[in-house]
């Protein structure tokens, strides 16, 4: 496997010489690639460098000290409770691989778990001692405690295969002790040692899981890499000559996960990737038992039960924040709240060499505009005046809470490039007797990570004050639409949104204009000016040169003009009731909405609703590219690959005038959505699509959504800036975004769902004193039209101890920068080099954590183990289930259109929403106390955890389903549905009838929750368990095998700890 750099986009940069032997880079490569780019030269694993020799750093001041690993149960959750969203890494791992070098005793650091919590596992493969040894972990820090594992990974073809040693987990012919979900077997149940007061030493939801687990392997077959194709040879690879057969001769590469081989177990083979021959003699062995790995739902439970419903005070520097699935408050007190920064790693490395060598990407993931709950505050505005805000007069930075006032407030030194300022004489404030300004808590941007400027007009178009911004709704008149009733469905549901429009606080009326055209091959313009009796309608049929024939009366004030366009909403469907036409323009009806807001001097935001391919002749003319035979080729990013020229310039002339483009599409067959998406996510806009669209069946879950999409909190013609203090810096950023250059990030519009993903990479050594700053700033208009400048402020430490920054780790934020740098990559690398920079990156990783912050003692006592760190425990999940998203897989099943509109969709998402679409939640209704408000608890994402008997609600955030048993009692049914039995069901229900029964009550108010919380709309799908729609719910349950390819989360974890001990030996 080879041994990669850093999965960013940097990283996904450069030739990959051990990659496949493929040459094309992820983009232009820098010139000194920083932290072991993909294809840059093969980094060892060395000893530790002098620095890490140290003890562990203590923690910011203020922060508890770490707690240990405990045990692992059922109900258990998080993954370690530290401030964090993942829990520290435990430390003392039981190892993964060989057995320990001297290179080990390098870590100084306190000795493991005693030796009685680990002879349980050692016969059996242990998965991830997450032991707590040399590392300290925070309080709130679960470490995993051990499980029976019972499946080890059987060599990769072509790589040596494991020798049958005594040591070898894989040829244990003894098998752990079946284990009960509450009590692992090798954990005593008693106190272990240094467990914090916080953990109860009895196994309850408030007990961390626990720490590692045994795995009992199978006879290992030579197991398949989950990608077809040998290991990448060369100097980039981390294969070392072994013991074995040098590869599998006449090994037949079949289609299945990843590409790799087909799905479906072997003949006496429980557990090994399928395909793979039988290598190793020994009789069978059961298969590993799936309760005894690290599980998402534990962690998130357990996270929610110690850290939810509490406030997270934001006063310590580089704390890690409650799981984004928990639920809290924030109380900002100097550091921007987790809900618009959070990051990968709250403790940096400190040099570029300790972040090349464990390679965890350093990102932050900013959602400038997220929505706060209604108990935590808005954002303080502050108005300077005409003389703006306060800067630096070097780097540029705003005002904050890390600027330092010297010489009795006259001054200030900057904290991000240590510049010396003078106070500007109307900010001039003395200084009380700790050397902090006597004003300090008057000042939000003194005292507050968060908080907005007032702009002066320096900071405004043409230094003129900028006109409230304008929607303008276009809608495809083509055939298709008037006879599917859509077109209708608009224009009523336009009537009550209009009124719904967003407004300040305070304000009685929406200051937002409006407009309406209406198209097919030609564009309609409508006068609908508050002094005219009917709306008048204007046709440019010149699509190759648009302009709007008319400036006054086309976008006009809503509450002025209600009468005319209530009037010209009633018309629109029988004007074009009898239209044969059915082809349709699309480029210029963009075109036009950009020369609406030019003629306006405004901003705004375009919501289109298009049917189809635009084949009419005219600028932006599409025609049909989509080639399955592509699939699985090098060539396959084409297919992702947007059309350049026509819609390339059109981004750039949105961006330029502030015009959000949001595209609401009805498709039938395939549309090109890579390229008629491609303005959409450039301004900051949203791609929303409904296959086959009919009014009965998606009329409520488009409405749901347009209404959503109209009332969302958001600002215009955005200009972004990241600073950072000295050492590191932004260099990459992924998101619904425009980079005309290397630093300004331009947003037409940014709205509360939309997220910025940054990477940073080092340009110094920084210092473990003062830590590393970021800051946000953002320049938008309002929806009032007012410019300000809004600012968030992060202060993160830094380590030169790798433990530290392992147990900063954020997993959920971690996913987020991989799943946008994968999807990214996809555009210029085939897949097959994607999924194996993520594997590869993954057991980079783990086998980094494993080296040299497992401690010693621990290594010695457990051979050959895998060991996780506590914060990224379920991390290997996450990344098996973004490998089976439909982007990522090769399949000629899946539609080109959907993976396009998957691909584009994540690279603007925020943390919770990769965090759920990467793992759904399971619910069982089946079960469930009627008396209890909170609603039942998610189960793992897998189809053991289904029952005959059971009712089961999964959600990804995009699709919605609610799975019946086929033996599901009939009462339960009656009350749901009001008929007698399953059989009597209805197909292609999707929405439950409202009866006045309690389980009724309890399920539709579940479901409208979930519809209410989530950023878009999801349409309800029942299925009945052994119906054919149940195949499209089975591909969601992310811990099986996938139905397009990839492995199952048991096999996943085998493989990859088949490769860190190939990266260790």
């Amino acid at each position: 496997m080879n041994q990669q750099g850093y999965v960013a986009a940097p990283p996904y940069s450069q030739a990959q010489p051990g990659m496949g032997g493929y040459q094309a880079g992820y983009g232009a490569s820098p010139t000194q690639p920083l932290y072991g780019h993909y294809g840059g030269p093969p980094q060892v694993f060395n000893a530790p460098p002098p620095g890490m020799l140290k003890s562990p750093v203590s923690l910011a001041a203020g922060m508890p000290s770490p707690p240990v690993s405990t045990q692992y149960n059922t109900n258990a959750h998080q993954n370690g409770a530290h401030p964090q969203r993942h829990p520290a890494p435990p430390t003392a791992a039981a190892p993964y691989g060989q057995p320990p070098q001297s290179v080990y005793n390098s870590v100084a650091s306190p000795g493991p778990p005693p030796a009685q919590q680990l002879t349980n596992q050692m016969s059996a493969m242990n998965l991830g001692s997450y032991a707590q040894g040399s590392m300290q972990s925070s309080p709130a820090t679960n470490s995993m405690a051990q499980q029976p594992f019972q499946a080890a990974p059987p060599p990769a073809v072509g790589q040596p295969q494991m020798p049958q040693s005594p040591q070898s987990p894989y040829m244990s012919p003894t098998q752990p002790p079946h284990m009960s979900p509450t009590q692992p077997p090798h954990m005593s149940p008693t106190q272990p040692p240094h467990m914090s007061p916080t953990q109860p030493p009895h196994m309850s939801p408030t007990q961390p899981p626990p720490a590692s687990m045994p795995i009992a392997s199978p006879p290992m077959a030579a197991m398949g890499r989950p990608f077809p194709g040998p290991p990448p040879p060369g100097p980039g690879g981390f294969q070392q000559p072994g013991p074995g057969p040098a590869g599998q001769p006449g090994f037949p590469q079949q289609a299945g996960q990843f590409g790799g081989y087909m799905s479906g177990p072997q003949p006496n083979m429980p557990g090994a990737f399928p395909g793979a021959p039988a290598a190793m003699g020994g009789p069978p062995q059961k298969k590993l038992d799936p309760d005894s790995i690290p599980s998402i739902t534990q962690v998130i439970e357990y996270d929610q039960v110690n850290r939810g419903g509490q406030s997270f005070s934001t006063n310590i520097r580089g704390q890690v924040p409650p799981l984004v699935t928990s639920d809290f408050t924030v109380e900002d007190q100097g550091n921007a709240s987790p809900r618009f920064i959070r990051c990968t790693t709250y403790s940096l490395p400190c040099t570029s060499e300790l972040a090349k060598q464990c390679q965890v990407p350093l990102a932050a993931i900013i959602k400038p505009f997220a929505t706060l709950p209604k108990s935590e505050r808005p954002l303080y505005v502050v108005n300077h005046g005409d003389t703006g805000p306060v800067r630096c007069n070097r780097c540029k930075a705003y005002m904050c809470p890390y600027m330092q006032f010297i010489d009795g407030g006259r001054r200030f030194h900057c904290g991000f490039c240590n510049c010396v300022n003078e106070v500007p004489v109307f900010y001039f404030q003395h200084l009380d007797h700790v050397g902090r300004r006597v004003d300090f808590y008057e000042r939000p941007e003194l005292s507050l990570g968060s908080y907005e400027f007032i702009a002066t007009m320096d900071y405004c178009k043409n230094n003129k004050p900028p006109n409230p911004p304008a929607y303008i709704f276009m809608i495809d008149v083509s055939y298709s639409n008037i006879k599917s009733g859509l077109v209708k469905l608009i224009c009523d549901e336009l009537k009550t949104l209009l009124e719904k429009l967003p407004r300040e606080e305070g304000m009685e009326n929406s200051a937002i204009k409006v407009g309406f055209i209406t198209y097919n091959k030609v564009l309609h313009f409508y006068n609908v000016k508050s002094a005219l009796a009917q709306p008048q309608m204007m046709v440019v049929s010149d699509t190759a040169e648009m302009f709007v024939p008319l400036l006054d009366g086309f976008l006009v004030n809503y509450q002025e003009s209600r009468a005319v366009i209530y009037n010209l909403l009633d018309q629109i469907p029988d004007m074009f009731a009898d239209t044969t036409e059915s082809e349709t323009v699309f480029a210029p009806v963009i075109q036009a909405g950009v020369e609406a807001f030019k003629a306006a001097e405004c901003s705004g935001k375009l919501f289109i609703f298009h049917s189809s391919m635009p084949t009419a002749e005219a600028p932006g003319k599409l025609k049909n590219r989509d080639d399955k035979k592509l699939v699985n080729t090098e060539k396959e990013k084409t297919l992702f690959q947007p059309q350049k020229g026509v819609y390339e310039q059109l981004s750039k002339e949105c961006v330029t005038h502030g015009c959000c483009v949001d595209l609401f599409l009805f498709p039938s067959q395939y549309v090109d959505l890579a390229t008629m998406a491609d303005v959409p996510s450039h301004t900051g806009g949203s791609v929303y699509k409904y296959n086959n669209f009919q009014l009965e069946r998606d009329g409520e879950h488009f409405l749901r959504d347009l209404r959503k999409d109209v009332q969302k909190n958001i600002g215009f013609d955005g200009i972004m800036r990241v600073r950072t203090s000295t050492g590191f810096r932004a260099t990459d950023f992924f998101g619904a975004i425009y980079m005309n250059n290397t630093t300004d990030i331009e947003m037409a519009a940014v709205d509360s769902s939309k997220a910025v993903t940054v990477e940073f990479k080092h340009d110094d050594t920084l210092n473990e004193e003062t830590g590393a700053l970021v800051q946000c700033a953002l320049l938008y208009t309002t929806i009032s039209g007012q410019r300000r400048l809004r600012v968030h402020n992060l202060s993160l430490n830094c380590s030169s101890q790798l433990s530290e920054m392992y147990k900063s780790c954020e997993t959920d934020s971690l996913i987020n920068f991989f799943a946008k740098s994968a999807y990214r990559a996809i555009l210029n690398q085939p897949l097959k080099n994607v999924r194996e920079i993520l594997v590869s990156q993954t057991a980079h990783m783990l086998a980094c954590y494993r080296k040299n912050c497992a401690s010693p003692s621990a290594a010695s006592q457990v051979r050959a183990g895998l060991i996780l760190p506590d914060a990224m425990k379920v991390f290997p999940v996450y990344i098996n289930s973004l490998m089976k998203t439909a982007p990522l897989v090769g399949s000629t099943e899946l539609s080109t259109d959907d993976r396009a509109h998957q691909r584009m969709s994540v690279m603007a998402m925020g943390v919770e929403d990769t965090q759920l679409l990467l793992y759904p939640r399971l619910i069982p209704l089946h079960n469930m106390d009627m008396r209890s408000e909170a609603p039942p608890v998610p189960v793992r994402c897998s189809e053991e955890r289904l029952t005959d008997s059971g009712m089961f609600l999964l959600e990804n955030g995009h699709s919605m389903f609610l799975w019946l048993g086929e033996a599901s009692p009939p009462d339960l049914i009656q009350g749901l549905f009001n008929v007698p039995s399953l059989a009597h069901l209805q197909g292609h229900m999707c929405a439950l009838p409202e009866l006045d029964n309690p389980m009724s009550r309890k399920v539709r108010s579940i479901i409208s929750d979930l519809l209410e919380k989530r950023p878009n709309s999801m349409k309800l799908q029942i299925v009945r368990q052994r119906d054919k729609p149940e195949m499209l719910f089975r591909q969601f349950l992310v811990e099986d095998k996938g139905l397009h390819g990839g492995a199952s989360y048991v096999d996943f974890l085998c493989y990859v700890h088949r490769e860190i001990r190939q990266l260790l030996t």
